[in-house]
């Protein structure tokens, strides 16, 4: 019995097989140096790096601390192909395989950057990447298109931001596959989907006006789809601009390169194509503002026009009729020095015959029927000049009075329609027609359903006065 005992398998612990397992490593290949290429690697902010080695059969996670990874002369890079040398053990804590880096140094380019930097000089030298090529972004987009994978967290980062810096432009998303094999044949695809709703005449929607190409952050195997050459010819074909967001701040694919403006994130991307709303309801306010201070130099000039138009009206009136009453007063004297001097004559003539007349008597005689209807033709005379003359006043009077009844009747026309534009312009007519004008608590403006909150205090200008008013929440 006690020999069947001493054939049981002993029974290890957990850590125990690990620190084992490390022991017996440790013995076997320590200290050990690799070669292969790098991939994920990151560095943490305490300062350590981790990262994998592998080749085209297998891989070992690696872990390179502070102190070790402060002695390389050189930044690693994802694809690049280094020599390790280090310690493999056992991270005990989830049971992994683990090298444990001291020192690293470059053993020549990985081959999947050789690749990258044999097709970036390729399309370099075609002028794919020419600054010169570059387009500017839209102000305001009419429509944005998104080309990434439907279920990945960059369209969801995407669609975050636009929705709340740009609720109001619609949003169109062709789906793609963002890694492994065909990933880049179906991004192609989508990019000409997409394309084909920049044209004006898209009945589906307004026009896109630029696209984002994005995916998340990754290894960079894991970007590779994007680092094809068809699909930078596509991008640099595009109609519209495009915005490539894809990986993190590190990350650069060809498909960057090609694009007319490269964003660090899938977020940055979506911020890049939608300026903010707020900056845009801002711009709207100063407007709002100019525009209102326009309109009421407008008006306050227009009010001091038609007062000097009245005042001007009402000095030349006044004018008018002294120049009328001064016309007809020179026209009187000149009819009065006329009878004078008539009557002065036929006094003369009168005194002459007077004088003929005071020869013998017998021409008294002669002469006395004469004298009687020669007085009487000019009793008549002057008799019918003075009728004339009353007539001629009369007349001249009523031309007048007929003159100014006109010019005020004129200017009163036109004094009337002066004010009539004025009043077109008075903000006031519009609250009249039923109109409100509403305003928050500050006195900004309120045009759009989204500034309204529940619960908010809001102010109602009427025509006769201010109401106050609380947003209720809609049911």
């Amino acid at each position: 019995m006690a020999l069947f005992d001493d054939l049981t398998p002993r029974a290890w612990t957990v850590s125990a097989l690990c620190r084992a397992v490390a022991d017996a490593l440790d013995l076997r290949f320590n200290p050990v140096t690799v070669r292969g290429e790098i991939s994920g690697f990151s560095r943490a902010a305490s300062g350590h790096c981790y990262f994998s080695i592998k080749d085209d059969a297998g891989q070992i996670r690696c872990a390179m601390f502070r102190r070790a990874a402060s002695l390389m002369n050189f930044s690693p890079r994802d694809g690049e192909l280094v020599e390790v040398r280090g310690r493999l053990g056992v991270y005990e804590a989830r049971g992994d395989l683990q090298l444990v880096v001291e020192s690293m140094e470059r053993a020549g380019q990985g081959a999947l950057f050789e690749q990258f930097l044999r097709l970036k000089a390729k399309l370099e030298a075609e002028g794919l990447f020419d600054p010169a090529h570059k387009r500017d972004l839209p102000e305001q987009a009419r429509a944005i298109g998104v080309v990434t994978s439907l279920g990945a967290a960059a369209w969801h980062d995407v669609v975050t931001a636009l929705q709340r810096r740009v609720p109001h432009i619609p949003v169109l998303m062709a789906p793609a596959l963002v890694q492994g094999a065909g990933a880049a044949a179906t991004l192609v695809q989508a990019l000409q989907n997409m394309y084909a709703l920049t044209a004006e005449d898209n009945p589906l929607s307004p026009p896109v006006d630029v696209i984002l190409l994005v995916r998340g952050g990754g290894a960079m195997e894991d970007l590779w789809s994007f680092n094809d050459e068809n699909l930078a010819r596509v991008i640099a074909q595009s109609p519209v601009p495009v915005i490539c967001g894809v990986g993190h701040e590190t990350d650069f694919t060809i498909a960057d390169f090609v694009a007319d403006v490269r964003a660090p994130t899938p977020t940055a991307a979506a911020e890049m194509a939608a300026p903010d709303r707020g900056v845009g309801l801002e711009s709207l306010s100063v407007l709002e503002h100019r525009l209102t201070r326009g309109l009421l130099r407008q008006q306050d000039r227009q009010a001091q026009r038609l007062d000097g138009i009245a005042s001007r009206l009402g000095h030349g009136m006044q004018r008018q009729q002294d120049r009328q009453s001064q016309r007809l007063d020179s026209v009187a004297a000149r009819w009065g020095v006329g009878l004078e001097r008539q009557q002065e004559r036929q006094a003369q003539r009168l005194s002459a015959i007077a004088a003929r007349l005071s020869r013998p008597q017998a021409l008294l005689g002669q002469h006395s029927q004469w004298l009687d209807r020669l007085a009487h033709r000019l009793q008549v005379g002057v008799q019918s000049a003075q009728t004339a003359s009353s007539h001629q006043l009369e007349r001249l009077d009523d031309r007048l009075r007929f003159s100014q009844g006109q010019q005020m009747q004129q200017r009163t026309e036109r004094l009337e329609r002066a004010a009539l534009r004025l009043s077109s312009v008075d903000p006031h007519r519009v609250l009249e027609r039923g109109y409100a004008w509403l305003s928050d608590e500050t006195g900004l403006a309120m045009t759009q359903v989204a500034q309204f909150q529940p619960g908010q205090k809001v102010r109602a200008t009427l025509a006769d006065g201010d109401v106050p008013l609380t947003v209720r929440p809609s049911r």
